[in-house]
């Protein structure tokens, strides 16, 4: 799971960000040891129609459209031939959609539609990710609905269909989120986890490992080997634990009393 790539992204955004320099070695490493890049949707119909997947597949995805995804992922994918899945949530990106009246924006660029349709003609899935990036599982039903479908709604207007696939803004889903991407059309949708993505997770809690500005390439072969990913996410799992309690509680407290 990336978000930008940048050589000096915004404070706000640095944490979450790679290099274009460390993003290539990545790559590197990946073709280097034989991985298949697929798109969200790919491995999907694989586990539907029952067919195989190729040999030691692997998701490269981007949440929430950054515009380096375009100036310096996409050289570097197609040099590979890789494939890969961005998840744009359609009110942050630049053009007649933006949504300044819902959400905190967007921490750093964002790729504009032009941009969007140029990755999408190289072959990289475009996914939902919501309309304004909100924690999905803290809105009232009808915000919910909003959020997942205006994003469905706008991504089918500007791209050639609807997208099939789905990611949560932060990771935060709950069964009640899960089952409005569910009835909104999506296919498969994505959470976080820190963890191999698995079939018994299901098609709408698919887990992914987080990669950082800090993920030195060691950690990374670490990471898609998935080796020590429990000892290397320790302190992640132990926070979204112990928060994920206190999310419950707020969301049902919002629901109850939406203007509280």
């Amino acid at each position: 799971m990336y978000h930008a790539v940048a050589h000096a992204p915004a404070r706000a955004a640095r944490r979450l960000s790679v290099s274009p320099d460390a993003f290539a070695e990545q790559l590197e490493l990946l073709g280097d040891r034989g991985f298949t890049p697929l798109t969200a949707g790919q491995l999907a119909g694989a586990w539907r129609d029952g067919s195989p997947l190729p040999p030691r597949p692997v998701l490269i995805t981007f949440d929430d459209g950054y515009e380096g995804v375009h100036r310096h992922a996409l050289p570097l994918l197609a040099r590979h031939g890789f494939a890969a899945t961005l998840f744009a949530s359609t009110g942050w990106l630049r053009g007649p959609y933006e949504d300044g009246h819902r959400g905190d924006g967007p921490p750093d660029l964002m790729l504009d539609w032009d941009q969007v349709r140029e990755l999408a003609a190289a072959g990289v899935e475009i996914g939902g990710h919501s309309h304004t990036h909100p924690q999905l599982d803290q809105l009232t039903d009808e915000r919910l609905r909003f959020e997942v479908e205006r994003c469905r709604e706008v991504l089918a207007l500007e791209l050639d269909g609807p997208p099939v696939s789905f990611a949560y803004p932060y990771g935060y889903s709950s069964r009640r989120v899960r089952r409005a991407v569910r009835e909104a059309g999506f296919g498969v949708s994505l959470a976080v986890g820190n963890a191999l993505a698995a079939r018994r997770q299901g098609p709408y809690a698919l887990e992914r490992v987080t990669v950082r500005r800090s993920t030195g390439i060691g950690e990374f072969e670490r990471l898609v080997e998935g080796r020590a990913l429990r000892r290397g996410f320790a302190v992640d799992h132990a926070l979204t634990k112990g928060y994920a309690v206190v999310r419950r509680t707020r969301g049902a407290a919002r629901r109850c009393f939406p203007g509280g």
